[in-house]
């Protein structure tokens, strides 16, 4: 069977984790772009896109963002299945019409997630816990969206289309929360980063595996759209 060929926009700066993670969990062949710098595909011609996590915010005024999200809303126009992750999520969003803000309050450490149904999710608890860190969120959804799923600080998910986005960090590994976290101290202070880093646990860790397998159906879709093309029976959204 032919392997999947992905592009990876990285957006995270200085993103060895992000590389290791992504690289780890995605059931494809990548090819990694780094966003920040400017590096972005001169086609669509992938059977997905994934677009990860930042420490900037979408609203920055930084030049490599909005080339970042004509390109994503370019794509999607394409019919390319797009997953976005934490900042990709919110890159999604913005790209397909919606609108991301700042946070009254900060999320970060294991918490409880609620789905509401669909592919993406299919192997996942409603409730279940993942690994979150974000000071933005998405306020209003593109329209046309749908909302998957949400806890008390916001929307954690959304699809329209082929393009679904999710504001938790599936892909993490202990090692990455640890050091994400640590980098929180200006940010969020002493005690609270203290206090995220004690639930950090190899237990808490294989709770929140139960959402890798969002990473397998992404890719099952991908494959299965991409038959459907190659056989000329897929239907347009």
């Amino acid at each position: 069977m032919t392997r999947l060929r992905f592009a990876l926009l990285n957006a995270s700066h200085e993103g060895a984790n992000t590389r290791r993670n992504f690289r780890r969990e995605l059931a494809a062949d990548l090819v990694e772009f780094d966003a920040t710098d400017g590096q972005l595909p001169d086609h669509t011609e992938f059977d997905g896109i994934v677009v990860t996590g930042s420490r900037s915010s979408v609203y920055w005024d930084e030049p490599w963002i909005p080339p970042l999200i004509e390109y994503i809303a370019d794509a999607a126009a394409d019919g390319v299945p797009i997953l976005g992750v934490c900042y990709g999520h919110q890159a999604l969003a913005e790209a397909l019409g919606g609108r991301v803000a700042g946070m009254d309050e900060f999320e970060i450490g294991y918490n409880t997630v609620r789905h509401r149904g669909d592919e993406l999710f299919a192997d996942v608890s409603e409730e279940f816990t993942v690994f979150t860190t974000h000071g933005d969120t998405v306020v209003d959804l593109p329209p046309g969206a749908t909302l998957l799923a949400e806890n008390d600080y916001g929307v954690h998910a959304f699809r329209k289309g082929h393009c679904w986005g999710v504001q938790f960090h599936p892909e993490y590994d202990v090692r990455t929360a640890r050091e994400v976290t640590e980098g929180k101290r200006d940010r969020i202070g002493d005690a609270r980063v203290d206090a995220v880093l004690a639930e950090i646990s190899s237990e808490r860790y294989a709770d929140a595996c139960e959402a890798k397998s969002i990473f397998d159906n992404f890719a099952a879709y991908a494959r299965r759209l991409k038959t459907e093309r190659s056989a000329g029976t897929a239907t347009a959204d």
